[in-house]
């Protein structure tokens, strides 16, 4: 400010004409002519003075004002730039919180994704281990299938193996076990079939001749085999054999006897010779060694039942034995073709459920053989 206004200064015109006071060398004026312009000379000069003075005040006070703005300009610069530098502040600490922040969070990401992965090892591990025990169980149930199969075609109810059928041993060569021995029906057939043939003479020798009534109904339930007794298959067997062979002469415990033999829950077991007490059933109910259940009637008992899981056991006699035994091999014989268990041509399964037909057949008419 002070720079431009000397500048103006500079360019400003000169008030009045400046004449020198005492008359240069060669000068023909006169003296008079100087005295008489003295007078105006000087007034001449104290107004140049004057206005000197004004523009050395006037310049005085630009110089103040100028002086005074500048303060306050740089005294709002220095309020800016403190305001700039607590922002400049307050923003590196963001930033910094940020960071940590940030840092905090990469930390607890890779932290989680170890845990993620250690979990997935764990879990991998585990599963591998259940797919090995899986797999073992797996081969352990098809060399259990195929030793059934094997079973079922090398032993039949026809022909059994008593070496693959410990239980098909009389009961004079069995080991009696105190307490509960327990057979079922289905895994054991509870007596052999070709103990209870009674014909003297192989059943290869017999003619025989396929009827074709009963014949169609079997291949009609082999197509599609159940245990339903709706179909007719089942339907008339229920009605010829089953139905009369369970028939005893307490009618209450032959309907229970029935629905366990068609459940596969019935249990028999050989009488040891000290046998456990009875309970929950009155000796009447229950029969004993020397009075069959089923019957009513005094014979000597060599074995009894169990409904299920209920305890209760009833000893029944050589004939009532003989009698459910033979229905237990029916129904566990078609258990194994429904299951697909037995690989015959289906003539030969048919001459092997009329077999089963006729030994029921025998056991309700009272015959049986001598072990019973």
């Amino acid at each position: 400010s002070q720079a431009s206004f000397e500048e103006d200064s500079q360019k400003q015109p000169a008030v009045g004409h400046w004449k020198p006071l005492m008359p240069s060398k060669g000068s023909k004026e006169e003296p008079e002519t100087g005295c008489q312009d003295a007078g105006g000379v000087d007034e001449t000069q104290s107004t140049e003075q004057l206005n000197v003075s004004r523009l050395r005040s006037s310049s005085v006070e630009i110089r103040e004002k100028g002086s005074e703005f500048l303060k306050e300009e740089l005294h709002k610069a220095q309020k800016e730039l403190k305001l700039k530098d607590k922002e400049c502040e307050r923003l590196s600490k963001v930033r910094e919180q940020l960071e940590q922040e940030l840092e905090e969070l990469t930390a607890s990401l890779f932290e989680e994704a170890h845990k993620m992965v250690r979990e997935a090892n764990t879990k991998q591990a585990a599963s591998e281990k259940q797919l090995r025990e899986a797999r073992g169980k797996i081969d352990m149930l098809q060399a259990e299938v195929t030793a059934l199969k094997t079973l079922v075609i090398t032993s039949t109810p026809s022909s059994p193996n008593r070496e693959l059928h410990p239980q098909l041993q009389s009961p004079s060569k069995a080991v009696f076990r105190k307490g509960h021995g327990r057979n079922k029906s289905t895994s054991s057939a509870m007596v052999s079939a070709a103990s209870q043939n009674v014909t003297p003479e192989p059943v290869s020798h017999e003619c025989k001749e396929v009827d074709s009534i009963l014949f169609a109904e079997f291949q009609a339930w082999k197509e599609s085999p159940t245990l339903d007794k709706s179909c007719s298959f089942l339907d008339r067997i229920y009605r010829e054999d089953v139905g009369p062979c369970l028939d005893f002469t307490k009618q209450e415990l032959s309907e229970l006897v029935r629905v366990a033999v068609e459940q596969n829950t019935l249990t028999i077991e050989p009488v040891a010779s000290q046998t456990l007490p009875v309970v929950k059933v009155s000796a009447e109910e229950c029969g004993g060694p020397k009075k069959c259940a089923l019957s009513g009637l005094p014979r000597i008992c060599k074995h009894r039942i169990m409904l299920g899981d209920s305890g209760n056991y009833y000893y029944i006699s050589p004939s009532c034995r003989a009698r459910i035994t033979a229905v237990c091999n029916f129904f566990t014989y078609i258990r194994y073709i429904q299951q697909g268990l037995v690989r015959q041509d289906v003539e030969l399964m048919y001459w092997e459920v009329m077999r089963l037909r006729r030994e029921m057949s025998l056991a309700k008419l009272g015959f049986y053989p001598n072990e019973m």
